[in-house]
């Protein structure tokens, strides 16, 4: 059924981020609105499924080594996110809530999702610069570390997860930077077309909406 959504005549970049955005608009007015927080934060799963489904659609060329890249992204990040939770020697001392969806070993499968999409979205719009390689790399893991500054405060409130300790640990931001620049590195020295610029809007849309979110 997705699949034959994706690819109707309907379906291309202006429309599908036209999509995109209606998404993000109701769903930070439905989460920001106490009557209608709940349902909002049950349909936050679908909410990202959808969205990596639009994302990795419209990758110019999908070769092995694109597929390779969501595969490695979606499991190492799960992984580490794994490790993170029953450790507390990553990231810091946490724990995920249920706004998320599905668990195995404690952590929700949209995250690695999200490690996937945030990777991809965030090593196109690097690649944009016109810098050597590794500022590159660089560049990326400094975006992800910006993205995660805008949700954690959101996700907190809206039991994406939660901290042990009162206030976010500053390990917390050391390891997502280390595990996004190794990321990002991968990410350079894997070979495809890298063409994408709807995923770069991603970055936009979800920076204002976690942003709005932040101020509500």
């Amino acid at each position: 059924m997705l699949k034959q959504i994706l690819e109707s005549r309907h379906i291309n970049p202006v429309n599908a981020f036209r999509l995109m955005l209606a998404m993000h608009i109701a769903g930070a007015i439905g989460l920001a609105i106490p009557a209608s927080q709940e349902l909002f934060q049950l349909l936050t799963p679908f909410n990202l499924l959808a969205t990596a489904a639009i994302i990795f659609h419209f990758e110019e060329k999908k070769t092995l080594n694109y597929f390779l890249l969501i595969l490695v992204t979606f499991f190492v990040g799960y992984a580490v996110e794994v490790a993170g939770v029953h450790t507390g020697a990553i990231f810091g001392e946490y724990s995920y809530g249920a706004t998320l969806g599905i668990k195995l070993f404690d952590v929700p499968l949209a995250i690695g999702l999200n490690w996937a999409i945030l990777i991809y979205a965030s090593g196109l719009a690097s690649d944009k610069l016109p810098v050597p390689r590794p500022v590159k790399v660089l560049a990326g893991a400094a975006i992800m570390v910006l993205m995660d500054l805008l949700i954690e405060p959101v996700a907190i409130r809206l039991d994406f997860w939660s901290w042990v300790m009162e206030d976010i640990p500053l390990q917390n931001y050391i390891a997502w930077f280390a595990l996004s620049l190794a990321l990002h590195l991968f990410y350079q020295f894997l070979p495809f077309s890298k063409n994408n610029p709807l995923a770069i809007r991603l970055l936009y849309i979800q920076g204002l909406f976690f942003l709005a979110l932040n101020f509500i």
